[in-house]
């Protein structure tokens, strides 16, 4: 299987020495590593260079964090830019910051999207240029404006990780063909398992987005990208097939959508 979405560089270097070599031994073939911001990026580059194959580098802005200065962005595009088309798999991850802005404004401050949606612009301006697929975080009411902004740079290759939304966004999104990822909390979340139901199985991965931990059966465990297997096996009961069989679709998807 392939973790489609996972920040390795955010695990300590022995965590990640001791977790990519026993990979190849439970099956794990492959992972998508995004990142956070241009410091990131050089981490994940290095991972990739060490791990050739087994980790497979998307380079991007999270947009859960502050904005970048005017000089910092520029030097993220072009850094970016300056790679070798075959050095990386996407641009990611980027996309709008939900939960930044319900935290201020729940702290009754004023929080201005227009510059984030800004950002976003640019960055998607950047993978249609290279022709990149992109690893998007933005969920709810925010995924109705990234499927504006893809639709405006007509990137048809898109890939919401952790998705959750209206009716409207789901529709659309399926529409569109856009893909999106499932978590282990599709084990516990009775939102994300009728998401599972919804979503077309064509369009389907499994990621841990780790480190970020989480509940349920998970909980105190240190994410790893073993748990992908418990992600299909959940979705694979949703949708009436083995552990085995769902391996295999959400495998064939990340495959087909990342072109491996």
């Amino acid at each position: 299987m392939i973790d489609a979405h996972i920040h390795l560089e955010q695990y300590e270097s022995e965590a990640v020495e001791q977790m990519v070599s026993m990979l190849p031994s439970i099956g794990i073939e492959a992972l998508i590593a995004v990142s956070m911001n241009l410091d990131s990026c050089v981490r994940t580059q290095k991972l990739a260079a060490t791990y050739p194959e087994m980790v497979r580098p998307a380079y991007g802005f999270h947009p859960e964090q502050p904005l970048p200065q005017e000089a910092e962005l520029s030097t993220l595009l072009e850094w970016i830019e300056g790679q070798a088309q075959e050095d990386f798999i996407a641009v990611g991850e980027i996309g709008l910051p939900y939960y930044s802005r319900a935290e201020a404004l729940e702290r009754g401050e004023a929080f201005d999207m227009e510059p984030y949606i800004q950002l976003l612009d640019q960055l998607l301006e950047l993978a249609a240029r290279l022709d990149k697929p992109v690893v998007l975080h933005a969920v709810y009411e925010d995924a109705l404006i990234a499927c504006d902004l893809l639709e405006k740079h007509n990137i048809q290759r898109a890939h919401f990780h952790w998705f959750k939304g209206p009716e409207e966004a789901i529709a659309r999104m399926i529409n569109n063909g856009y893909y999106i990822s499932f978590t282990p909390d599709i084990l516990y979340e009775p939102e994300i398992q009728e998401l599972a139901r919804r979503y077309p199985p064509e369009l389907v991965m499994a990621e841990t987005d780790g480190p970020w931990p989480f509940e349920g059966p998970f909980a105190d465990k240190v994410t790893h990208p073993s748990m992908i297997r418990e992600v299909a096996a959940a979705w694979g009961a949703i949708h009436g097939c083995t552990s085995s069989q769902a391996e295999e679709i959400l495998t064939a998807n990340t495959k087909r959508f990342y072109s491996l």
